[in-house]
Formats: structure tokens, C-alpha cells, sequence
């Protein structure tokens, strides 16, 4: 959720030109309006808003999808008014949910008897997994210390400076010290030594992850796991790991089948994944799994009984929409493991495509790993005249949303971009954009670097130092003032000889 704050002081009404047949007054912005408006005034008043939003198809910084079959879109509107929660209610939508977990838990290979039942709960996104996951590794290490009669009062997680902010948001939310492993440059995920050095007997866990969001590239989690199981032979704990396989859960499994991640290693215990990135479902949707039942601690399940037959219930929230659900049913039987697979093997071609039209113009480094998310960061290779700040800023003018930034400590100082590929990006769209990056090129090669801007904008046209222009121009002022006075005391004292020459 984003916090909200009001984007002008000065106007505080709504405009519409189109809804000015209907309303013929503005209507407040951020209080509620004392009378209702016909509904076509305000289906205009917010289309014409959101005109000014961005192209999602365009939108290159988001691994989230932007695009799904007609069909699907149906099944979507279809089921927009049901109460995911409401079990009791929709027993068919729970139906659907408790498929997508089993197909999941068996594509992540979950150490399942024939006709047992994999332990999974749907989310709204891979944030909420996380805390789910989070919450679970913490009880099972409380409840461990407790018997053990140990205190249990600094936990810690050890991951890379590299995850996404949504561990720094479980570990300050739930109270628990998050442990980074700091990157360096040319090594942008988490070093498996490093990390096991760092695990002590308060770690309750090692998260590990699939598809890094600066670069894309997986995590070694095989040599994770082998060194942490020879840390707990010879140290007698028991940590176990967590894979946040946000971007990469529906990637690997397609792509690298004989890559060891997930519940093949004895060590990782629950893993989590978006279905709404490479799941290829709308925004909305992520997915966790456990690799037994024992792995989730029974205290945490909630079981309620007011809306029907007891439902037990693990989610951070309660009330939300179905569709997102549904969706993800339909992907997985739609495409089957041959459908999933061509769309990641053309995702990875489109992502060469990309990667060698910028390696032909000469002047980027390549970031990213040929093996992981299908994406490109890059940066470039002489960043002292313009930064790859001005080539994001400059591409907007064509459409693209193409985002740079700074990677985390301790390779701050490497800045990068970075092209996501998914589902829509086409090859023709791939040289297009390699196309525009050119021209932007080209542009900046014309103009005055940053760094000269500012001088001469502190120093002047002329190159002379801003304290001097100042001194002299303060000097130029005075010498003004001077000049006026004298002329004014000159005017003065001849009025007054003339008026003693009257008298």
C-alpha cells in the first residue's frame, strides 16, 4: 500500500471537459461530494485521469503480468463478486485453490506420498508468503528454544543485501534481525560461505533467493544447503532454509529441470512463489508451500465457523476477490508443462535478442546471467559524462518505463538498468527498444555531460567562479548605489542654491 498524500494544494476540485455536460460544477478531490453524478460523468471524470498513466505493456521495470487470453479475462469477471474466503460458500473456488497448491507442491518437487495432500495456502502476493513462511520458521524455532528452556528473544534471518524489501519488512513488523550478507562487484547475490559463517544458533533461517530483482540470476541454493547441513552436524542446530522463488518458481522448473533448489535439498522447508509474475496470472496472486505438515507449526492455523462449516484459515488477510485464483487454475491446465515451457524458452530468446542488440553498440556491460529471470541489466561502460539516470529519464519520451538504480552495499556505486522480459515482449518490441536506447545515445552524445552543466552553472558561461561573479557583481551594485546618491545630493544642494538666490 502506498501512503497517501495529496498531489496539489491549490486544486482541490475534479475537471472534466466531456463530464462538463453532466456536472456543472468541479467536484471536491479529496472530500466526498454532497450529491450523486450521473454514472456516465464519473466513469468519464476517472477515464480521463487515468489516460495519464503509463503503458503496462510498456512498463519494463515490473516482472508483473500484463497480459491474459480473452478467455481468462472472462472466467476473471465472471467470479470478480466471490469472497476467496468464504469457503463454505464457494466450495468449488477452494476446490481450484487446493489444485493450484498440489500442482505447485508436485512442480516443486514436495516429497508427497500418491494421495497425500500437499500443505499450501494462496496470497495476495509473494510479500504476503513471505510473512507467512517467516511466521512459521519463527514459532518452530520458539517453540524449539522454549523446550530447551533457551531464551528466545533475538531471533535473526541471514539473507543477501540483495532481497526485496519485503524481508526488511518482516524482520522490523515481527521483530526479528535480519542479517545481511553484503554483494561486491562482479557478485550480486547472496555467497553461501559468507551466509552460513553469519548463521548462529538464533537463525531461523537462511533465505535463499530464486531470481535476484537487480539482476535476475538464481542463487546457488544446492552449496547453500551442503554447507548448512554440515554447520548443523557439527554444531547440532537443525537451520533450515526458505527459497523465495518470487520470479523464479515458474521459470526453473521449465527451463533448468536438473537445477537443485527446491524440496529435492532435505534443508529447504517452504518456498514461495508469484503467480502473478512468471505465473502469468494479473497482479494479485502468490503462493506458498510447505514441504510437510510438520514444517507448519498447528497453533498458527485459525479456524472459524461463522460463515458456514469450519474453514481453517492462514493469511495475513481474510476478505478478497477469487478471481485471481481461478486464473491461476486456468494457466496451469490452459498450458500444461508444455505451454509454461514455451513461453519461458521464448521469454529467454527475446532476453538474447535483447542482450545482443546492447552488446553490439558498445557501450554497456551486461549485469545480468544468461541462466535465470529472462532479463537484462546493464550498465555503462563510461558513466562520467551521463548516467544511466538520463537514459531512463530520456526513454519515457518514447514510451518505455525502463528503471536505473543503485545497487545495494557494498556495490553501491554500480549503477544499472534493467529490461524485464515477459510473456508480451515480443522480439520486434526487443529491437525497437535497442533501436530508441541509439537514439538516446546519440542525443546525449550532443549534449553537455551533468557534471559540466553544473559547473557552469555555478561558474558561469564564462568559466569564471561563481564567488567571483558574486564579489563583483555585489562591487557593480555598490558602485550603483554610489552613483545615484551622488547625483541625488547634487540635484539636492543646487535646488537649495537656487531657492537662497530667490530669497
Amino acid at each position: 500500500m502506498v501512503l497517501s498524500k495529496t498531489a496539489s494544494e491549490s486544486d482541490v476540485s475534479v475537471h472534466s471537459t466531456f463530464a462538463s455536460r453532466y456536472v456543472r460544477t468541479s467536484l471536491p478531490r479529496f472530500k466526498m461530494a454532497e450529491n450523486s453524478i450521473p454514472k456516465e460523468a464519473a466513469y468519464q471524470i476517472i477515464n480521463d485521469e487515468l489516460m495519464l498513466d503509463g503503458n503496462p505493456r510498456l512498463n519494463l521495470a515490473s516482472f508483473v503480468t500484463t497480459w491474459m487470453e480473452p478467455e481468462c479475462d472472462k472466467l476473471m469477471m465472471a467470479s470478480i463478486n466471490k469472497n476467496y474466503v468464504d469457503m463454505d460458500e464457494y466450495p468449488v473456488t477452494t476446490e481450484l485453490q487446493n489444485r493450484c497448491v498440489n500442482i505447485i507442491a508436485h512442480l516443486f518437487n514436495a516429497p508427497l506420498e500418491e494421495s497425500e495432500s500437499a500443505v499450501g495456502v494462496g496470497t495476495v502476493g509473494s510479500s504476503e508468503a513471505i510473512m507467512l513462511a517467516g511466521l512459521a520458521f519463527k514459532r518452530k524455532w520458539q517453540n524449539k528454544r522454549r523446550a530447551e528452556g533457551k531464551p528466545i528473544d533475538n531471533p535473526n534471518i541471514v539473507t543477501g543485501a540483495n532481497v526485496q524489501v519485503c524481508w526488511e519488512k518482516f524482520a522490523r513488523y515481527f521483530e526479528v534481525e535480519l542479517k545481511e550478507v553484503k554483494l561486491r562487484e562482479g557478485y550480486y547475490v547472496m555467497d553461501p560461505e559468507k551466509a552460513v559463517e553469519m548463521v548462529d544458533e538464533n537463525t531461523i533461517c537462511v533465505a535463499a533467493i530464486l531470481g535476484s530483482t537487480l539482476n535476475g540470476e538464481f542463487e546457488d541454493v544446492k552449496r547453500l544447503n551442503d554447507l548448512l547441513v554440515e554447520k548443523n552436524k557439527e554444531t547440532g542446530w537443525d537451520t533450515p532454509i526458505h527459497v523465495d522463488a518470487a520470479s523464479g518458481g515458474f521459470i526453473a522448473p521449465f527451463l533448468y529441470p536438473e537445477l537443485e533448489w527446491d524440496f529435492r535439498l532435505p534443508l529447504v522447508k517452504s518456498i514461495n512463489v508469484s503467480g502473478h509474475k512468471y505465473g502469468l496470472v494479473y497482479a494479485g496472486i502468490g503462493w506458498v508451500i510447505w514441504r510437510n505438515k510438520e514444517d507448519l507449526p498447528e497453533e498458527l492455523i485459525f479456524h472459524i465457523n461463522y460463515l458456514g462449516a469450519d474453514q481453517p484459515t492462514f493469511t495475513l488477510n481474510f476478505s478478497k476477490g477469487s478471481s485471481q485464483v481461478i486464473a491461476q487454475y486456468y494457466q496451469l491446465i490452459r498450458l500444461g508443462f508444455e505451454g509454461y515451457r514455451n513461453v519461458m524458452e521464448n521469454c529467454r530468446e527475446n532476453m538474447i535478442v535483447l542482450k545482443e542488440g546492447l552488446e553490439k553498440t558498445k557501450r554497456f556491460n551486461i549485469v545480468s546471467k544468461d541462466e535465470g529471470v529472462p532479463l537484462v541489466a546493464f550498465s555503462l561502460r563510461d558513466n562520467h559524462r551521463h548516467d544511466e539516470f538520463e537514459i531512463s529519464d530520456l526513454l519515457r519520451r518514447f514510451g518505455w518505463i525502463v528503471p536505473a538504480y543503485t545497487m545495494p552495499p557494498d556495490a553501491q556505486h554500480v549503477t544499472v538498468l534493467r529490461v524485464v522480459i515477459r510473456e508480451d515482449f515480443s522480439r520486434t518490441l526487443a529491437e525497437r527498444l535497442v533501436n530508441d536506447i541509439q537514439k538516446v545515445l546519440h542525443e546525449l552524445d550532443t549534449l553537455p555531460s551533468k557534471l559540466s552543466s553544473n559547473v557552469k552553472a555555478a561558474d558561469g558561461e564564462d568559466g569564471r567562479p561563481a564567488e567571483t561573479r558574486a564579489l563583483e557583481s555585489k562591487k557593480s551594485d555598490l558602485e550603483k548605489t554610489r552613483e545615484i546618491t551622488t547625483i541625488w545630493r547634487k540635484f539636492v544642494t543646487a535646488r537649495k542654491q537656487k531657492m537662497n538666490v530667490v530669497c
